[in-house]
């Protein structure tokens, strides 16, 4: 592992989820919120053929943009406010820093097609493009490269390995479950936090199926889900900002998984009821306001995805699985 570059990284993301802060952003959903951002600008500059050029922006623009907030602090101007330090915080940095120990000295369990995760962020990392219909190794039909990008951005700076693309991963599942807590009205209170953290630690426990030792993206989806669900609620009455999390919520399910749809469908819904329990006027006029603000929201969110349709993943027929699993080996 690459320590110097690792560090780049997490300079890159505490710029980017601090400048989330500055737009209002949870501090709690400010995590999960710069990652997605990070995906969705590293899928543009994939889509115009410039993925490796894009990586390398997005991360050092991160960097710029903590140093421009350490400055901007030395001078007295735009601190962010400090929300505290509480038991559940000192929870979540244990799981994390202990979950990604693991992790990065794990191998990587392969699971029947979604081996092929692992190839695809292979490939990313040393082509520097997105598959093409004349690279014989994978095919376009079915997964967009959301997740496998933030894997490229994370193992470029750190060192492309099993254990790197673990903790690639788990940064984001990490990130996504620390914003339930955003749900808390008393973070003083131990009892919910308590509760919230065994919840927490019981589907790690007990997530058989999927694991966190390989790339399958089934559990990545739902706690995304959940993410965005706490944004709706603690942004109810702030609808610019409701509005922007939504879109960008929703733009990074489609970009994970097609079948995401179910899944932005639960947002849609939950932005629908918050849109129409906090319009007011006369039914026609908000029945109008809350209508196309939806479909904005919704649509845009959709728009990378329809915009990336034929960017999509699809694995290898079995017979080639020895030669997935030869081209893994290479280092």
């Amino acid at each position: 592992m690459a320590w110097f570059g690792l560090l780049i990284f997490i300079l890159a993301l505490i710029g980017y989820s601090d400048a989330v802060r500055y737009l209002g952003v949870s501090p709690y959903l400010s995590w999960i919120t710069a990652i997605l951002l990070q995906i969705v600008i590293d899928y543009l500059f994939a889509m115009v053929g410039l993925l490796r050029l894009g990586l390398t922006i997005v991360t050092l623009t991160g960097v710029l943009l903590l140093v421009i907030r350490l400055i901007d602090g030395f001078f007295g101007k735009g601190r962010l406010p400090f929300e505290g330090l509480h038991l559940f915080d000192f929870w979540m940095l244990g799981l994390g820093f202990s979950m990604a120990n693991v992790l990065r000295h794990s191998p990587l369990i392969h699971y029947d097609n979604f081996s092929h995760w692992a190839l695809i962020v292979k490939f990313l990392t040393f082509e520097g493009r997105l598959p093409g219909a004349h690279d014989s190794i994978i095919q376009f039909t079915s997964y967009p490269p959301a997740t496998a990008l933030w894997l490229t951005q994370f193992v470029t700076w750190v060192g492309f390995s099993d254990g790197t693309m673990l903790v690639a991963q788990f940064i984001l599942i990490w990130a996504a479950t620390y914003a339930i807590f955003g749900i808390l009205r008393d973070c003083s209170r131990g009892l919910l936090s308590l509760i919230l953290c065994f919840t927490i630690a019981l589907s790690y426990v007990f997530n058989i199926a999927i694991r966190l030792n390989n790339l399958l993206v089934d559990y990545v989806l739902p706690i995304i889900t959940v993410a965005a669900l706490v944004g709706i609620y603690l942004y109810r009455q702030r609808p610019r900002l409701l509005l922007a999390h939504s879109a960008v919520f929703i733009s990074a399910l489609m970009l994970v998984k097609n079948s995401a749809t179910f899944f932005v469908m639960i947002i849609a819904t939950a932005l629908l009821v918050v849109l129409i329990q906090q319009t007011r006027g006369h039914w026609l006029q908000r029945s109008w306001q809350v209508g196309w603000r939806w479909l904005l929201t919704v649509g845009g969110g959709y728009c990378p995805s329809c915009g990336g349709s034929n960017t999509c993943i699809k694995t290898l027929p079995s017979p080639n699985t020895k030669l997935v699993r030869t081209l893994m080996l290479i280092r």
